[in-house]
């Protein structure tokens, strides 16, 4: 261990739900320090959500960012100069942060008018395991289920 781990940084809840990984979505989904901006397009699109799928939106997102976060991944190795695709597993956190990233990467890739009306459409898409957010998570498992014959370089 060359250095000591930095300290773990905690969010506070966000003022509407109460939850921590609402925090979290709406600081990745934040542009150029506009917070208020991310929390109101944040929790427009859960309104669409609730009114389009008729049921709670918040429960709608979470299980959208279940569906989303992967388990597996593959990370480059250098092993006797050649590079190898060695599947590991994800740690938690990243999961997590993995999730929302493509969550927000793919909504902004969408058509449709507004960010509340293109993260809303994503939310829903991948809260029935269908949408783009997910089919990035299903290439990466596929990507370490191709490159299985190598996890025994893992580190």
């Amino acid at each position: 261990m060359r250095k000591a781990k930095p300290k773990k940084r905690y969010v506070l809840p966000d003022p509407k739900f109460n939850d921590e990984m609402v925090t979290k979505f709406v600081n990745n989904l934040m542009w150029e320090g506009k917070k208020s901006i991310a929390y109101r397009i944040f929790y427009k699109a859960i309104d669409i959500v609730t009114q389009k799928s008729g049921e709670e939106g918040l429960e709608v997102f979470k299980r959208a960012l279940n569906n989303i976060m992967p388990l597996l991944e593959v990370r480059s190795r250098r092993v006797g100069g050649a590079n190898f695709q060695v599947p590991t597993e994800v740690r938690p956190e990243r999961r997590v942060s993995l999730g929302m990233k493509w969550l927000i990467t793919y909504a902004r890739k969408r058509n449709e008018k507004s960010m509340e009306e293109k993260l809303a459409a994503e939310i829903i898409a991948a809260s029935k395991n269908e949408g783009a957010a997910v089919k990035k998570k299903e290439e990466t498992h596929r990507m370490a289920e191709a490159n299985k014959a190598f996890a025994h370089f893992r580190f």
